[in-house]
């Protein structure tokens, strides 16, 4: 088949196989972690610190970091901190906190951008970073064993602390009766959560990130019930629908993260109409 012959021509490209390398441990790390997010009230999370890490990347290129992931992790982690575990005890409120951080870092950070930047071309730069473009399909080595290195981490910690993480999903107060850290786990999981959005901007950009942890997350949701079940497919279908989106951007010359995105919604109504039929 031409297809199959194609493909296999494009897998002898170094780069084709890191993208589908980062995509698929990526989209695993940001499923296993969207569902607590979602059944936290936190699913909007994921686009705030992208934005706050789209700020941070301004503020990189603008002082010509060598590295600019010295500053974009650092930064996204503290912001993930102060909104997951200080949003319940603060005057601005939770999602009120995470609109506010997220429009703020987006315009901070593109009037940067045009002030300051030596570019030519701000707005393709601009728009690589929001919208993914063709970066994933130019990972270095390097950048591919730091992502390995992170997504095993992030697994990790996700198996080892499992009943931890169930346990504050569903009901933090009678966690802590019973003995669990809380605010030692809700630092964790902020954590985890900006290491996955930094990671995940390669892949889909800063303004897509959002749709690998709350896609799969709800697609799941529409057909099993119990939270391992839920969690097990929404790594399946995560993993699934970033596969198929990169080789289907390879193939079809198409923007890799919007076609990943596309794909997690043609699975979401994949469930929900396969729910529909089953409720009926």
């Amino acid at each position: 088949m031409p297809i199959i012959e194609k493909l296999a021509f494009y897998m002898e490209f170094p780069f084709v196989r890191y993208a589908i390398i980062v995509g698929v441990l990526i989209s695993l790390c940001s499923s296993l972690l969207g569902v607590t997010l979602v059944l936290k009230r936190y699913s909007y999370i994921g686009d705030g610190l992208s934005h706050v890490a789209f700020g941070a990347l301004a503020v990189a290129s603008i002082f010509k970091l060598t590295n600019n992931m010295l500053l974009i992790l650092p930064v996204t982690i503290v912001v993930a901190i102060l909104l997951l575990c200080t949003g319940k005890d603060t005057r601005i409120k939770g999602d009120a906190a995470v609109a506010m951080v997220s429009v703020g870092a987006l315009a901070i950070g593109y009037l940067l951008m045009n002030i300051f930047s030596s570019s030519a071309n701000i707005s393709g730069d601009v728009c690589t970073t929001l919208f993914g473009s063709t970066s994933i399909l130019t990972l270095k080595a390097s950048d591919v064993y730091l992502c390995v290195g992170l997504s095993v981490a992030v697994l990790a910690v996700f198996v080892l602390f499992y009943n931890k993480i169930f346990a504050i999903t569903f009901d933090e107060k009678f966690a802590q009766a019973t003995g669990v850290n809380a605010a030692l786990f809700n630092l964790l999981i902020a954590i985890i959560i900006a290491v996955i959005i930094v990671l995940a901007m390669n892949l889909v950009g800063a303004l897509l990130v959002s749709a690998l942890v709350v896609f799969p997350a709800l697609s799941a949701m529409r057909v099993f019930k119990s939270f391992f079940t839920v969690t097990v497919a929404a790594a399946t279908i995560s993993v699934v629908c970033s596969l198929a989106g990169i080789l289907v951007a390879i193939l079809a010359g198409t923007p890799v993260g919007s076609t990943i995105v596309a794909m997690d919604i043609v699975a979401f109504f994949g469930f929900y109409i396969t729910s529909f039929i089953r409720s009926r």
